[in-house]
């Protein structure tokens, strides 16, 4: 694992301190970590979100294709419908 020093305002460095106590995180570098990885993942949520809204729909959404969604999510198959 590689290192990396950063420099903080006392008052970040505080509000990090305080985030690290409250949620349980061992260190500050794991309270880091957690929220790169959550940056990381909303990035490639918004270009998921992004590509999408650029796409052209396959079918018309309706309040049934939300129904037809909602129960293959609770049976556990969110699969697209072509398959």
């Amino acid at each position: 694992m590689s290192t990396m020093n950063i420099s903080l305002p006392d008052a970040l460095k505080s509000y990090v301190d305080e985030q690290v106590s409250e949620r349980g995180y061992g260190t500050s570098s794991e309270y880091v970590r957690e929220l790169i990885r959550q940056d990381r993942d909303r990035q490639q949520l918004r270009g998921l979100l992004l590509a999408g809204a650029a796409s052209v729909a396959a079918e018309p959404v309706t309040a049934s294709y939300f129904d037809d969604l909602r129960s293959r999510v609770r049976k556990g198959g969110a699969k697209g419908r072509a398959e």
